[in-house]
């Protein structure tokens, strides 16, 4: 395989000055239930692949899903990058590598009977809808994908790479006392073993508890607090309000994100460390390799408090006079590679959860994510959960509670940064690719003055 796609690249890459081919090879199933009843049961089989083309500046991507097809292809690729570019092609230099990046499996998915997944997906499902007569209905799913990625392009790097992702998201939504509706949500991922899967019951019924919690919640009352974010929703902020401005494609089309965004510049309190690191092991954002061939590493997107480094793309880091950082990713084959985030979070600090909040004489703890949008530097979230902190202690649930602010005020107005960093799996959607792997993390957060919205 491998072969046949470094003879194309050799026939075609005087041509232009950039050709690469990606070629991806991979099967999955997925199993859903939607309240008691089976809702899907997929299995399929791709064979995928992609060829980008950069002449003078110009890109083109181009599709196919056979080898009989790849001249063919390629030769449109190599046309339509020629049609497109009227600049200078400025990519930066990336040594090449040749490599076999093999997974390390527990139990293969692959192995095991559709049946006997069903079955499992089947009792955790019985789970939720037998947890309390308000849980009104499911929305629980279980899938896995095992993939192989060939990759070869015109500067000498030829990488396969074989990739398992795992994964099962468990919802539950109660219905109270006229007619209020919440939810409660759960996932799970793994990267190598299908028997991780099993004996999470746990982990599942907490998604009934969860939605169970809010019925029982009255909704907060607006205003500003100091506001706890537990280690999820401090990873999901970090990530939408902080992580997507951090990615350089963004920053190098916007000037005015250029000047907020300069290198150096302090943006935060002098303890907060912000990372992106795909070298963590067994996370749904790890690689060992991006989709061009760059190797992965551990980023300090903010370091003790000052903007340290961006996200970038071969083009990017050439045009930014920066160095590449493996963060040029794609869903799959058939999209090209654009930056994007791989795990991202934010690094532990010294404060026990009882003292971040042991000194809060009112104030807000936020937990998960349940939505939110962003807009520049401004944010707003909505928790999946709340809680009053009265005199240093969690006090009573609350719903209904939405974060605002601009981030980097927010940013400065931390107080306390936890020592209790976890990483959880995520899926981040930009530029139609979506969801690709990536995780969020953190430890809790205490922050000043934060604008909290109820019902």
């Amino acid at each position: 395989m491998q072969e046949q796609l470094k003879a194309a690249i050799s026939r075609y890459q005087n041509l232009v000055d950039y050709l690469e081919i990606r070629l991806e090879q991979s099967e999955s199933t997925s199993i859903s239930f939607r309240g008691p009843q089976l809702d899907a049961v997929d299995r399929s089989f791709t064979l995928a692949g992609g060829i980008r083309a950069c002449h003078r500046g110009g890109w083109s991507f181009v599709n196919f899903n056979g080898l009989a097809e790849l001249d063919e292809r390629i030769e449109q690729a190599i046309s339509q990058a020629k049609l497109v570019g009227k600049e200078t092609t400025i990519l930066a230099e990336v040594e090449p590598i040749e490599d076999y990046v093999a997974v390390e499996l527990g139990v293969d998915p692959r192995g095991v009977a559709l049946e006997d997944k069903r079955r499992l997906l089947e009792s955790y499902n019985r789970l939720l809808l037998e947890f309390d007569p308000r849980i009104q209905t499911t929305s629980v799913s279980m899938g896995d994908r095992f993939g192989i990625t060939y990759f070869v392009n015109s500067t000498g790097s030829c990488i396969a790479q074989e990739r398992l992702n795992i994964s099962a998201g468990f919802g539950a939504i109660a219905r109270g006392e006229g007619g209020l509706v919440r939810q409660g949500y759960e996932s799970f991922h793994s990267r190598s073993d299908y028997n991780e899967l099993i004996g999470i019951e746990g982990r599942v019924k907490g998604a009934a508890e969860r939605a169970i919690r809010q019925l029982e919640a009255k909704s907060v009352k607006g205003g500003q607090y100091t506001v706890v974010l537990d280690p999820y929703l401090a990873g999901v902020f970090i990530h939408e309000a902080f992580g997507h401005l951090s990615e350089a494609d963004f920053v190098y089309e916007n000037p005015r994100m250029q000047e907020l965004l300069t290198l150096g510049k302090p943006v935060a309190i002098e303890q907060l460390n912000v990372i992106d690191d795909a070298t963590l092991p067994g996370l749904p954002g790890s690689i060992k390799y991006d989709d061009e061939g760059v190797p992965a590493q551990r980023k300090y997107l903010i370091k003790n408090g000052v903007l340290n480094q961006r996200l970038h793309s071969r083009e990017t880091a050439g045009k930014m006079h920066e160095a590449p950082t493996g963060n040029a990713r794609a869903l799959n084959a058939n999209y090209p590679p654009i930056v994007r985030m791989t795990n991202t979070g934010i690094e532990p600090g010294d404060r026990s959860f009882a003292d971040t909040i042991g000194d809060i004489d009112e104030g807000v703890y936020a937990v998960r994510m349940l939505g939110g949008q962003t807009n520049g530097e401004m944010f707003t979230f909505s928790a999946a959960e709340g809680y009053m902190i009265r005199n240093g202690q969690i006090a009573e649930p609350v719903s209904d509670v939405t974060l605002t602010g601009n981030v980097f005020q927010t940013l400065k107005d931390i107080e306390a940064i936890g020592d209790d960093a976890v990483f959880l799996n995520g899926g981040c959607g930009k530029g139609g690719q979506m969801p690709l792997p990536v995780s969020v993390g953190g430890p809790h957060l205490r922050i000043r003055n934060v604008v909290v919205g109820g019902r």
